[in-house]
């Protein structure tokens, strides 16, 4: 999902990688077939060659050699990626356990002067860098197990996404020629991603800073240069400074339901005007800043306006629920309180149940792409379109109710 279109966040050594492949069922994409048309002894040798003639010295292809090999495991894991379906408060708690919650600001504290340089230089608030530390490897705890260049050589060969990898492969050299790493001490995830955020390497090479100042970007080791590029990073993504990112609200009962949609945007004043009101139920800012209504369990769960720096989260990953969480965990790192639930037993649907609705919803004229189970941000638009006709609330947000009257339509 984020930066090199993995589909699940591959910190194998972390909690997250215990969790966020649970972020969706399986991608079509993960078992599309492909064959490889030669060896990789000859793959191999012509990558070599290619390195080479991109400027890459000889010395460090030679460094990484010992680590140019095909692993298969790698690529049983890739073509095998099974995920779980979890809603945003699933989730969310699985995810901010109170140890995390705890020591996001107890780390602000400890590295006050670097968070400060990095916030005046980028813009980007602590919190956000923070939540993003704890959850992509548990603040430098489990950056993943798996040597790096062996992963990344084993998916640039391997048939199904092999330019994609390929091009990161060429990065991780560029990262030893740099003398950024060096190639024993690149482990990371399954698919290639390194250090303490979790970055593929041609982001690692374009975006990592040395923001201690040892001639070096050191993403495994050195907590300054981590907070400096994750900031960095976060600026390549659209943030904006001076901004929020994501406010609990509370929405009315009578609100135009099918307003709430990412893709909808009206100013504060506007949501103010429609009875949008802070948690605590103090007005919202009438001013003109953007803002969309985001109600990640439907009409009867918690609620959120997402300002433009939410894309930002978007972009680091583009499953929705880890996006909202961890947005929503700089928020609670930043002050704010733990958000209402929403009311008791609020339906859910199972990953067959997803599957059958994109498939009525197909089968009704709806675009939703493959029928996989995951509930993205087409069959979203798609479930609206389907509410909206059949007189339901139309909040985007799938219900068995919904499949019940979707059954009747066929």
């Amino acid at each position: 999902m984020r930066r090199s279109a993995v589909l699940c966040r591959a910190t194998a050594g972390s909690a997250v990688a215990l969790v966020a492949v649970s972020l969706a069922v399986t991608a079509a994409s993960a078992t599309t077939p492909c064959r490889n048309s030669e060896s990789f002894a000859s793959w191999l040798d012509a990558f070599k060659q290619e390195a080479a003639a991109q400027g890459i010295s000889r010395s460090a292809i030679a460094a990484a050699s010992p680590y140019l090999v095909y692993d298969q495991r790698i690529v049983n894991i890739d073509r095998g990626q099974r995920f779980f379906a979890q809603n945003f408060l699933q989730f969310s708690d699985k995810m901010l356990a109170a140890y995390r919650l705890t020591r996001g600001p107890a780390l602000i504290k400890k590295y006050d002067a670097i968070f400060s340089r990095a916030e005046q230089e980028y813009g980007v608030p602590a919190p956000v860098i923070v939540a993003f530390w704890g959850l992509e490897s548990d603040f430098g705890a489990g950056m993943g197990k798996d040597q790096a260049i062996r992963s990344l050589t084993t998916l640039a060969y391997d048939c199904r996404r092999s330019d994609m990898f390929r091009g990161h492969l060429f990065d991780a050299l560029r990262l030893i020629e740099r003398g950024d790493l060096n190639a024993p001490e690149m482990i990371g995830s399954w698919a290639g991603e390194l250090g303490q955020t979790q970055m593929m390497p041609s982001e690692y090479f374009k975006y990592a800073v040395d923001f201690d100042g040892d001639g070096h970007r050191n993403l495994l080791r050195s907590v300054t240069d981590v907070i400096g590029s994750t900031a960095n990073y976060l600026v390549s993504l659209g943030w904006r400074r001076g901004e929020p990112w994501l406010q609990e609200v509370r929405v009315p009962s009578a609100l135009a339901w099918d307003q709430a949609d990412l893709a909808v945007q009206h100013p504060r004043s506007k949501w103010a005007e429609w009875g949008v009101t802070l948690r605590d139920g103090k007005p919202l800012p009438a001013d003109n800043l953007p803002a969309s209504l985001l109600l990640p369990m439907g009409r009867l769960g918690p609620a959120f306006l997402a300002y433009p720096n939410f894309q930002a989260y978007q972009k680091w990953n583009a499953s929705l629920v880890y996006s909202i969480t961890a947005a929503y965990y700089a928020t609670r790192i930043a002050g704010a309180p733990p958000m209402y639930r929403g009311a008791p037993n609020i339906p859910s649907i199972t990953p067959e149940q997803a599957k059958e609705l994109q498939q009525l919803l197909t089968q009704a004229g709806y675009d939703v792409g493959p029928a996989d189970g995951k509930i993205g941000a087409a069959t979203r638009t798609a479930i609206k379109k389907a509410q909206l006709k059949l007189g339901l609330p139309a909040d985007s947000y799938p219900t068995p109710e919904l499949i019940s009257r979707m059954r009747t339509m066929r």
